[in-house]
């Protein structure tokens, strides 16, 4: 079992930065695949990062590829999303979620547990 707790959505103007960090419990963290998600009201559920257990491979959306950085600390249990050079289309609901699996995938129903989500709204 595996619980995620995110932290550090808020309001920023457009060409701002956010970083998103998503702590876990549990002794097996490094066992798990992460990844972020984001959901905009009345759209589905989104990936926008993924990275491997051991942080060697990630995976980007098209859509935040060079502006937004997806890390891992096992030794903390967390996982962050570095977010630049945001955009109001990047407005959302941002998920963490982890995978019972050691590389990543992008695929929402691949992933086993879930954060409550962190809001991030971009204004123009």
């Amino acid at each position: 079992q595996v619980q995620l707790v995110e932290s550090g959505g808020g309001l920023v103007q457009a060409g701002g930065s956010l970083r998103l960090s998503c702590a876990a419990s549990g002794r097996t963290f490094s066992s798990y695949a992460m990844g972020w998600f984001r959901q905009a009201p009345g759209k589905e559920r989104d990936v926008v990062a993924c990275i491997s257990w051991s942080a060697n491979i990630t995976y980007y959306a098209y859509s935040v590829k060079g502006r937004f950085s997806i890390s891992r600390d096992n030794a903390k249990n967390t996982v962050y999303l570095q977010m630049n050079s945001l955009k109001p289309e990047d407005t959302a609901v941002y998920y963490c979620a982890a995978a019972s699996r050691r590389g990543y995938t992008s695929r929402v129903d691949e992933y086993d547990y879930w954060g409550q989500g962190t809001q991030v709204t971009v204004s123009s």
